[in-house]
């Protein structure tokens, strides 16, 4: 299905479930024919049973989640936040959940051979079932590949090595990843210390292209909006125009759709902006860009996307 058709500006359909937690859009944006019942927009509904971790286990901060072909769920948590009464119960940072929830097996931490995330923070796993792990810490300017199994192969740059968003190299504070398959290639925002998008090629890590925003250069420096008095400073529901010509710290997901465009996650603009493969920028939407610290949380909405399961993609 084209990029009209998965419309985020014709959209028909919005529900903000919580402020910049999940929105889910109507793609359609054409009206249905009569007389077919309208599709209705996925319903989702906690299950406070959900998942089943093993005797005298504990999570951590649950910094992502990734779902497999097979519908396993692989949380990535951080071990160092459990409470000092409980460390000697923290579960290892990689947990795989079948879809009852029930453990399947755990791994992940230091070992040899590659550098483990100073703070875990995302992780995906591929289409080949590759286990991708990247951290949000100081000195993570790298990611980790590894087996489903926690099998070592392939670290792509190197702790704390980043020389900023020109380094074809090494990332800084990556957020997230993906893997589009026709093209092999790992699509990474690049994230809490840099402002971009920037391609690899999923087997070899080799550098492949970047862009920022609007498809410009990121920059490394972005001069600080300046200061305005609160009697003269324009609410955030009053803001119009297209938004920064960088994106706004962290650029948090980026996903690939079946027809080839990328919708990237620029949390910090409160927007998703879409670009061709090879980064040519498309449009955008913002979402609750009404939102503003201290009043509506930390004032960032667009933490992630994800596209409906149906071969349309119909929904965002």
């Amino acid at each position: 299905m084209g990029l009209i058709t998965r419309s985020l500006l014709a959209s028909s359909l919005a529900i903000a479930l919580a402020a910049g937690a999940v929105t889910i859009v109507d793609s359609e944006a054409a009206p249905a024919p009569a007389p077919k019942a309208a599709r209705e927009a996925p319903r989702f509904e906690v299950d406070p049973t959900w998942p089943k971790l093993p005797p005298r286990s504990v999570f951590g901060q649950v910094s992502s989640v990734s779902i497999d072909d097979q519908g396993h769920a692989w949380v990535l948590q951080r071990p160092s936040s459990v409470r000092a009464d409980q460390k000697d119960k923290a579960a290892p940072p990689v947990i795989e959940f079948d879809e009852a929830g029930n453990f399947v097996q755990a791994w992940g931490g230091p070992g040899q051979g590659f550098d483990w995330p100073e703070t875990e923070h995302g992780i995906y796993v591929d289409p080949r079932g590759f286990v991708w792990i990247g951290g949000n810490g100081p000195t993570d300017n790298h990611l980790v590949k590894f087996t489903k199994a926690g099998r070592f192969v392939m670290q792509l740059g190197k702790k704390g090595a980043s020389k900023g968003n020109a380094d074809t190299v090494n990332v800084k504070q990556a957020a997230d990843t993906f893997v589009h398959t026709p093209t092999n290639e790992l699509f990474v925002a690049d994230g809490y210390g840099n402002r971009r998008v920037v391609v690899f090629d999923a087997d070899t890590g080799k550098f492949k292209r970047m862009w920022g925003a609007f498809g410009n250069k990121p920059a490394d420096e972005v001069p600080e909006p300046p200061k305005v008095p609160e009697d003269r400073r324009i609410p955030a529901k009053e803001v119009t125009g297209k938004g920064p010509d960088q994106f706004i710290n962290p650029v948090h997901a980026t996903r690939v759709s079946k027809d080839g465009f990328v919708y990237v996650s620029d949390r910090g603009g409160k927007r998703v902006q879409v670009f061709t493969l090879d980064g040519k920028y498309v449009t955008q939407q913002f979402i609750d860009r009404y939102c503003e610290a201290p009043h509506c949380g930390n004032g960032q909405t667009v933490a992630s996307t994800a596209f409906s399961h149906d071969p349309e993609q119909r929904f965002l």
